[in-house]
């Protein structure tokens, strides 16, 4: 059974910095990819970052620049590094996983009956 766990989130000021951490269990990771999706209220699913099959990332396009995802396999880890958070990264952010090629095709559109989702971790950026 396929479990990922969140960490790390918090609240911050506006230009300040917060990693993230998903532990996963249960998972194979020859076929499941992973990644970092966060969700505002009433807002829609956004997806911040992934990991593809080859190891390439993957960020939102609002995205690229602050924030920084790594897996450490050997720990079964993913990670997400936050740097000059602004007040609208406020959300709760989720780890997902799920097949490789599902995770590529949907990155913009996942929703997480597509795979496997975590509880999240509320991120919370004051001005």
């Amino acid at each position: 059974q396929v479990q990922l766990l969140e960490s790390g989130g918090g609240s911050v000021q506006s230009g300040g910095s917060l990693r993230l951490s998903c532990q996963a269990s249960g998972l194979n990771h020859a076929t499941y990819c992973m990644g970092w999706f966060r969700q505002s209220p009433g807002k829609e699913i956004e997806g911040v970052a992934h990991i593809d099959k080859e190891g390439s990332i993957h960020y939102g396009d609002s995205l690229k620049g602050r924030f920084t995802i790594s897996q450490d396999i050997a720990k079964n880890t993913l990670y997400l590094q936050m740097n000059n958070v602004l007040p609208e990264d406020t959300a709760r952010y989720y780890c997902a996983a799920a097949a490789c090629y599902i995770l590529d095709k949907t990155f913009d559109t996942y929703k997480p009956e597509f795979g496997h989702w975590g509880q999240g971790t509320q991120v919370t950026v004051s001005t």
